[in-house]
């Protein structure tokens, strides 16, 4: 028998609004945030945040983003960063 070994969950949160401005990360109207989901690599977040990327693409002013949020509920398992 063989054991099988699944990929270590690294969840991904895609996300998009409407921006105040060009300028900024700062959303006119949090009620209408788009949660697109969460994903459970980045290669699946990257196809969700490109496909509503490119369905908006008219509307300058509309964002999406991905979110690592694997980086969030473990901090500690970031390399760090050497300081220059």
């Amino acid at each position: 028998m063989t054991e099988t070994t699944n990929p270590k969950q690294l969840l991904h949160l895609v996300f998009g609004g409407e921006l105040k401005s060009l300028d900024s990360a700062e959303f006119k109207d949090l009620d209408n945030l788009d949660v697109v989901g969460i994903y459970p690599n980045y290669a699946t977040a990257y196809a969700a945040w490109k496909g509503k990327a490119q369905r908006t693409v008219d509307n300058a002013l509309m964002r999406y983003f991905i979110v690592h949020l694997h980086r969030l509920l473990d901090p500690s398992s970031q390399p760090t960063r050497q300081k220059s």
